[in-house]
């Protein structure tokens, strides 16, 4: 009898264990959107805010981070459904070792990143991700970009001339600005042009966000 009730309360023990690992799991991760059929978690949402901090010390909102992973997932999908490639290793490696660059110095990125929480495998996956994310975007829209001459020469005197006099500099010439001012204005009409479509395509979806509360 005594022993049976020993194993009876190391048994009602170990089930209030596993409920409160439960319930600790629930609090840790739930459900904050689900786009269409498929879901987006509060792990993502944190990831993408560690890795904003890693990046700028900052981050967005919870709830602007959410938007985002919906644009994000609206592109996924439309990549995955035309078959886009995934970057090669080589890509990645080479977007990967940007990232580190964009640093004062290797030091500082590998402090910036245990502060994070992230570690160089979370670090490869969201860079592969985005990469992946801004490849297909570049290859839907860059063939209908046109930029002409006069749109190279407003950005020049505009943009490239006023910043070098605030900082006390020569204006380099139009010809060496040229090639960096034409990507410049190529990668903002893609920015235009992604996010019109984003808009539309987020309103022909079914989404239901969940961010303040978990679903009832």
């Amino acid at each position: 009898m005594r022993r049976g009730s020993i194993f009876g309360c190391c048994s009602l023990l170990l089930i209030l264990a596993a409920a409160a690992f439960l319930r600790a799991q629930e609090v840790v991760d739930r459900i904050v959107a689900r786009v269409e059929n498929d879901v987006i978690l509060l792990s993502d949402v944190r990831e993408l805010k560690e890795y904003q901090e890693m990046l700028d010390g900052k981050s967005e909102s919870d709830s602007a981070i959410l938007d985002r992973l919906i644009d994000q997932w609206i592109v996924r999908s439309e990549a995955q459904l035309s078959r886009f490639p995934e970057p090669k290793d080589e890509e990645v490696d080479r977007e990967v070792s940007r990232v580190v660059k964009s640093f004062s110095s290797a030091e500082e990125y590998e402090a910036r990143k245990k502060q994070s929480g992230l570690n160089d495998r979370e670090v490869r996956r969201i860079v592969a991700a985005q990469l992946y994310l801004s490849n297909y975007l570049d290859s839907r829209f860059r063939p209908s970009v046109q930029i002409d001459e006069k749109a190279i020469e407003d950005f020049y005197q505009n943009a490239v001339v006023p910043r070098a006099k605030a900082r006390g500099q020569e204006p380099p010439t139009l010809d060496a600005s040229r090639d960096i001012i034409q990507d410049a204005l190529v990668q903002s009409d893609i920015t235009e042009q992604a996010d019109r479509w984003l808009k539309e395509s987020r309103d022909r979806l079914r989404v239901q966000k969940y961010l303040e509360e978990g679903p009832k």
